[in-house]
């Protein structure tokens, strides 16, 4: 096996998107986000956490109650990231099923408990000139973390998505256009 340093990469910066649950989507690794879909600011430095999980259920056989087979019955991937750049987007993604009015320059957002909020998300991860972006057609907020207000800190929101599957099963499209992607990348001196 060839080892190549060229291809490791390094997520430097990138963008969290949110829109209307059917907006249509980019369908590649750099073109202009839709109208509909909001940037949500900054990120904190611990960028966006993707996670994938698998249930499974072992079966055992009689004869030395050896495990002979794992069957999956359950999946899900999410994806866990802290907003730090308060808008009237990261409140309202926060405060699922709540809407902020202005009136003559003040804001009022009445909470409400939660309810299901089911929209479209991506994620832009960028290392110099590779691109990587990943889009949830159809995800939503399902787990908050606390707010903290410190005087020496962001006020931090921490919204972890979580990936539903379409008709045929996909939850996520990733697109790059790293060249490492394609087995393409120039062999290390």
């Amino acid at each position: 096996m060839a080892l190549n340093a060229d291809a490791v990469r390094v997520a430097l910066t990138g963008a969290a998107y949110a829109a209307p649950k059917g907006t249509t989507a980019p369908t590649d690794a750099t073109s202009t986000w839709p109208a509909g879909a909001v940037d949500l600011g900054w990120i904190s430095d611990d960028g966006i956490t993707e996670s994938n999980s698998a249930d499974t259920s072992e079966i055992k056989a009689w004869q030395h109650g050896q495990t002979v087979r794992k069957v999956i019955s359950g999946s899900e991937m999410s994806f866990k990231f802290t907003c730090i750049e308060t808008s009237k987007s990261v409140l309202e993604l926060y405060h699922k099923g709540s809407k902020i009015i202005t009136t003559s320059g003040k804001s009022v957002l009445a909470i409400k408990a939660p309810g299901s909020d089911r929209r479209m998300f991506g994620f832009d991860v960028v290392d110099g000139n590779s691109h990587l972006r990943i889009v949830v057609p159809d995800g939503e907020v399902t787990e908050v973390g606390d707010i903290a207000y410190k005087n020496a800190e962001a006020i931090a929101y921490e919204l972890t998505i979580t990936a539903y599957p379409s008709a045929d099963g996909t939850v996520a499209y990733k697109y790059s256009d790293d060249p490492a992607w394609s087995g393409s990348t120039p062999p290390a001196p």
